[in-house]
C-alpha cells in the first residue's frame, strides 16, 4: 500500500499542499484529478522523490520515496519527457537496461510495437511512439509502482486504445499505477478509485461511480416509441420535452420512472424503439467539487 499523510508544501509564501491524505491500495489504478494549480504535478513529484516537501509522510511499500527510487521500486512516465533527438529507439532501451543493470528489454519494444522502429531517431517519431517509447522505458526493471501523467495526451483514438490495453495489462500482472489525467472518460474506464484535489486539499477519494453518484444535477430518461401516443400522465416524470422525436423526462427517481415508462408502454401497446438514462458523469462531479471547493 501507499500511504500519503498530511502532505504540506509552500513555494515561498504559497501554500500548494495543506495537508493532503489518501492511501492507493496494492495493484489498483489510482487517478489523481485537480484542476490547473490544485496541487496534483506537486503531489507526484513529492511521490516520485522529485521534490521535496515541507511536512508530512509518504510511504510506499513501507520506504520513502527516496529509497523507492534507489531500490527501483517505481516506474515514471513524465508528461514533458524528453530524450536527445539523435538517440535511436534501440539505443535509448540499451541506455536505460544499462543504468538499471539489466539485459537489453528488446520484449518492451516488441509489446509497444517498437521493435520496426529500432533505428528510427527520437526526433523522427510521432507523438504517440514517443509515448509508447517512454512508457517502455519506465517498465526495463519492472516497478511495483508506475506513475504516468497524461500518458495518452496528443494520441490518436487507436494509438489510446493500445495504450489503455497495456495499462490494463500491467494490472493484471500486479502492477499498482498512479495516474494524472484531464481525460474524465480515461480515468472512468481505467481507475478503480480517484483522488479530488482542490487549492491544495484531498475533497474527494473513491470509486468513480461513487462519486458520481454525488451529482448535484438533474438527472434525465430518453424514451422513443413508435405509435400513436395517447396521453400521457406520470407521477416521477416530469418537465416533459419534445426533442427530434425524442420523448425527454426529467426524473429524481430513475428507476420508479423507468417502471412508469415500461408500463405505459405495455398498456398503450406502443413499440419501444429506444430508452436511454442521462447518467451524470465524473467531469460533470470534477466542476462541481473544483467550483464549490467542498469536501465529501
Amino acid at each position: 500500500m501507499i500511504t500519503v499523510k498530511n502532505l504540506c508544501k509552500s513555494y515561498g509564501k504559497n501554500r500548494v499542499l495543506k495537508g493532503i491524505d489518501f492511501t492507493v491500495k496494492e495493484k489498483e489504478i489510482f487517478a489523481l484529478l485537480g484542476p490547473n494549480g490544485a496541487g496534483k504535478t506537486t503531489t507526484l513529484e513529492c511521490m516520485e522523490g522529485l521534490r521535496e516537501f515541507d511536512s508530512g509522510e509518504i510511504q510506499i511499500f513501507g520506504e520513502s520515496p527516496k529509497k523507492a527510487v534507489e531500490r527501483g521500486t517505481i516506474g515514471v512516465q513524465l508528461q514533458s519527457s524528453s530524450l536527445p533527438g539523435s538517440i535511436t529507439v534501440t539505443d535509448a532501451m540499451k541506455l536505460f537496461c544499462s543504468w538499471n543493470r539489466i539485459n537489453f528489454r528488446g520484449d518492451l519494444l516488441e509489446k509497444m510495437d517498437l521493435t520496426e522502429l529500432g533505428k528510427k531517431t527520437y526526433k523522427t517519431l510521432s507523438t504517440g511512439q514517443k509515448r509508447k517509447l517512454h512508457l517502455a522505458l519506465a517498465l526495463t526493471h519492472e516497478p511495483k509502482v508506475l506513475f504516468l501523467d497524461e500518458p495518452t495526451a496528443g494520441l490518436d483514438v487507436e494509438a489510446r486504445a493500445h495504450l489503455h490495453q497495456e495499462i490494463k495489462a500491467l494490472k493484471e500482472k500486479g502492477t499498482t499505477i498512479i495516474l494524472a489525467s484531464h481525460d474524465m472518460a480515461e480515468v472512468e474506464s481505467l481507475c478503480d478509485r480517484v483522488g479530488m484535489i482542490v487549492q491544495g486539499k484531498m475533497r474527494a477519494v473513491g470509486h468513480p461511480r461513487d462519486i458520481v453518484a454525488e451529482v448535484k444535477k438533474e438527472q434525465w430518461v430518453e424514451v422513443q416509441w413508435e405509435g400513436t401516443l395517447p396521453k400521457m400522465e406520470f407521477h416521477y416524470l416530469t418537465d416533459h420535452q419534445m426533442i427530434q422525436g425524442i420523448h425527454r423526462f426529467k426524473t429524481e427517481k430513475r428507476l420508479q420512472g423507468l417502471r412508469e415508462i415500461l408500463d405505459f408502454t405495455e398498456r398503450s401497446g406502443l413499440e419501444l424503439v429506444d430508452i436511454r438514462l442521462q447518467k451524470p458523469s465524473l467531469e460533470e462531479r470534477f466542476i462541481e467539487i473544483a467550483k464549490g471547493g467542498e469536501s465529501l
